[in-house]
Order: C-alpha cells, then sequence, then structure tokens
C-alpha cells in the first residue's frame, strides 16, 4: 500500500513565503540554513555579516485570528547588533508601519541592558512583504530610520526596513545575469514553492551560493510531513478566516440593499423593478418587501 503523504510531490517544497516555513528554512540546526540566514541578512543589510547567533523568542501575536502561528526570526550579529527578520504574505487591516516601528522599538529596547550607557547598538526590523507598502515607491527595499524635519538623521540605532516582494515580481523570468542579488532573493522566496517555476529557480539559485543553501534547506524540511501538515494547517485557518470575513461582509451589503430597497418603496422612489435594479436585490424579494410594507401600513391604519 502506497504511504499517503501531504506532499504534492517528491520534489514539491514548502512556501518560503509560509511564516512557519520561512522560519524553519532560516533556522534549521544546519550549516546550509546558517549560511542562507547570514546571505539574506548580508543582502538586505548591503554589509557582510560573518557570524550571527538565533536568539529565542515567542511568537509575536498581533490578532487573534493569526491562530498564535506568526514567526519571526531573532538574531545577534558578531558585533553584538540586533534584528528581526519576519514575512508577511498578506496585508492585515491594522496600521502596518506603527507595527514594524513599535517592534524595531522593543527589539533596540531588548538590546540595552541595564547600567549600559547610551551606546545602545543599531537594532534592525526587516519585514519581507508580499503585498505593496508604498505604492508611490518603486524601490524593493525603503529604509526607514529616525530624522529631523530637513532630514538629519537622529541616530543610526533604529531602523525599520521593508523588503517588497511585489515590485520583485515583474522581474519573473528575467535572465538571472541581468538581476541584482536582492532581486534574486525576492524570486526565490516569491517562487521557490511554486512547481511551474522549478526550472527557473533552478537556474536562480546556481547562480548564488547563498541560494544555494537556502534550497538545500528548504529541500531538507520539506522531507518533513509534520512540516506540510503544520503549512496546511495554517493555510486552512487563513482560509477559514477569510471565508467568514468574506460572508460576513455579504451580509452586510445584503442587510444594506434591503434596507435601501425599503426606504426607496416607503418613498415611491422607482417601480419595483428600477429598485431591484438599483440595488441589486432580486425583482422577487424586492416585490416580497413591498408586501411586508403594504401590510404593516394596512395594520398602522386599523
Amino acid at each position: 500500500m502506497a504511504k499517503t503523504t501531504l506532499r504534492p510531490s517528491p520534489t514539491a517544497l514548502l512556501n518560503p513565503l509560509c511564516d512557519f516555513s520561512f522560519k524553519a528554512m532560516f533556522t534549521a540546526d544546519t550549516k546550509e540554513s546558517n549560511a542562507a540566514l547570514m546571505d539574506f541578512i548580508s543582502t538586505v543589510l548591503n554589509r557582510n555579516i560573518t557570524e550571527i547567533q538565533l536568539m529565542p523568542n515567542e511568537p509575536p501575536v498581533q490578532t487573534t485570528e493569526e491562530s498564535q502561528m506568526s514567526f519571526d526570526v531573532s538574531v545577534k550579529f558578531n558585533d553584538g547588533e540586533r534584528a528581526d527578520i519576519e514575512v508577511q504574505a498578506r496585508s492585515e487591516d491594522y496600521d502596518y508601519a506603527a507595527r514594524a516601528e513599535i517592534q524595531a522599538a522593543r527589539l533596540l529596547s531588548t538590546s540595552n541592558v541595564k547600567g549600559d550607557r547610551w551606546q545602545t547598538l543599531p537594532a534592525y526590523q526587516i519585514s519581507v512583504l508580499n503585498f505593496e507598502f508604498d505604492k508611490d515607491d518603486s524601490s524593493p527595499l525603503s529604509w526607514y530610520n529616525m530624522r529631523k524635519a530637513n532630514g538629519t538623521q537622529l541616530s543610526d540605532r533604529l531602523n525599520v526596513i521593508f523588503f517588497d516582494l511585489i515590485k520583485i515580481h515583474k522581474l519573473l523570468g528575467k535572465p538571472v545575469e541581468s538581476l541584482s542579488k536582492l532581486e534574486k532573493w525576492g524570486l526565490f522566496l516569491s517562487y521557490a514553492g511554486d512547481e511551474r517555476r522549478t526550472a527557473y529557480i533552478d537556474t536562480l539559485t546556481k547562480s548564488e551560493e547563498g541560494l544555494m543553501n537556502a534550497k538545500s534547506s528548504l529541500c531538507t524540511i520539506s522531507e518533513d510531513e509534520i512540516k506540510w501538515a503544520q503549512q496546511n494547517s495554517l493555510y486552512k485557518a487563513r482560509q477559514d478566516y477569510n471565508e467568514g470575513m468574506y460572508r460576513a461582509e455579504e451580509r452586510g451589503i445584503q442587510k444594506a440593499s434591503i434596507a435601501n430597497a425599503k426606504n426607496f418603496l416607503r418613498m415611491n422612489l422607482g417601480s419595483p423593478e428600477q429598485i431591484a435594479q438599483g440595488t441589486s436585490l432580486p425583482l422577487e424579494q424586492v416585490l416580497a418587501l413591498k408586501e411586508e410594507l403594504d401590510r404593516e401600513a394596512v395594520a398602522v391604519t386599523k
């Protein structure tokens, strides 16, 4: 009897844009995982990171709908600087800029232990976004820190960095040699889990040692059936949440359309056919509402 598996095919890879898989790829206890994480951070910060230490952290839950499944990667560099790396595959209703700034401030605060002078090392909040944060900015990498109104930097301690993958997607299929290292990382994170793009991703990863290490780590964790179950469970939870939100919105629209139709009928603003067309309600429903209002009017006059 063939063994059942949640893995779509023997070569399928977990999706790096799933926050659980993202963290697993970068924090596995292997040299490839460690090398991939250092290369990714080095690419984003445009500096050579030669040593990192994974720091313990808790899954930071911002809303109850996230089901305790939002994981970040917390590291300390060999010079003592701290960074937090996370992936956000979808836009949320909250103020994401404020959220990222608060996270960076917390990270900066934890790096300044009691008794230290005010010489805290810089902290970096790096967010990989699969949605557009700033549509007016064409650059995939946005770096924010505290400055005066005239642009003078207050300090380089608090750093918020957004890596916008949507701005990278248009590069899919471009010759690998024409891409920057940051663009290659963006395409890898976006499409490594898409089996339709396997050939292109293979060419991409072979061009950079850091990406080869990332793919090797992703291949290793993708052999774990439990991780497929966890990724699928996360997807299902989000689909259930999205479906609930859609249904709630649908009910709200339906309720508003019925209220509008009743008002139009009370004021004799159009025929039932016109009201049905204007409110997007079925004519049968508008006629039923008219009968209901007529009965109510008769009852009032008695």
